[in-house]
């Protein structure tokens, strides 16, 4: 198995849901007691929100970058960051590591592909929901993404900052997001991408009025695929 860096702690909600499904994957593909080989390197959430909130995204690009190369130098094959929103500086951060990085954008436009989804709702936080680096990663793959309305995206970007990233779970929020589904079904959209690690804890992507893309379960796929590539499968019991 290949060893996987994981850039993490934004928030560390999210970083426990990719720690868990990966070693999943992994324990499903290859079987018995088999794990995944990761390291992680977790940031302090309360830094990295203060610095997106002040824009010094430069700021934030210098510190991922540092955090991919310590991974690198301590083993790591292969990287990803563990969060939508700071794939902001995903550019940034490939050009300073030799190893392969996985861009969750491409993973989750190439499966909208596959599955044959020409408009798809995106909501995330206001920075991947309102700036270019995400939506125009999916679109450069021929798909249009759609976004809510400014006072939706708001109250999403709020749940996420406020709730979901201290992991807590609201009756209220709930139905805000599924109100927010709706509203794309409405819109002709075909699919909606959950741009936000945590958004999972709200909606679930088996019971609502559109497919529901969780871009942590897709990361995480692929993430096992490349830990486990050149790997036999595990023989079923």
């Amino acid at each position: 198995m290949r060893k996987l860096g994981v850039i993490g702690g934004m928030s560390w909600v999210s970083t426990a849901m990719y720690y868990e499904q990966i070693n999943h994957g992994v324990s499903r593909k290859a079987g018995g007691l088999a794990s995944a080989p990761l390291l992680i390197e977790s940031h302090d959430f309360a830094r990295i929100a203060a610095l997106q909130s002040a824009g010094e995204w430069e700021a934030l690009g210098d510190e991922l970058a540092a955090s991919g190369q310590r991974l690198e130098a301590a083993g790591a094959e292969g990287l990803i960051i563990a969060s939508n929103t700071m794939h902001k500086v995903y550019d940034r951060v490939d050009s300073e590591v030799k190893i392969p990085m996985l861009h969750v954008g491409d993973i989750i436009a190439e499966r909208l592909v596959k599955d044959g989804i020409k408009k798809a709702g995106l909501i995330g936080t206001r920075f991947t929901m309102a700036e270019p680096f995400y939506r125009e990663r999916i679109e450069g793959y021929g798909i249009t993404v759609a976004l809510p309305d400014d006072a939706m995206r708001q109250e999403i970007d709020r749940i996420i900052f406020e709730e979901l990233t201290r992991d807590i779970v609201s009756r209220v929020s709930q139905r805000t997001l599924k109100t927010c589904l709706t509203l794309f079904a409405q819109a002709k959209c075909q699919g909606v991408i959950l741009g936000c690690t945590e958004l999972v804890m709200l909606v679930d992507p088996n019971a609502n009025v559109l497919p529901v893309y969780d871009t942590t379960a897709l990361h995480s796929r692929a993430a096992v695929d490349w830990i486990l590539d050149g790997l036999e499968p595990a023989h079923a019991a």
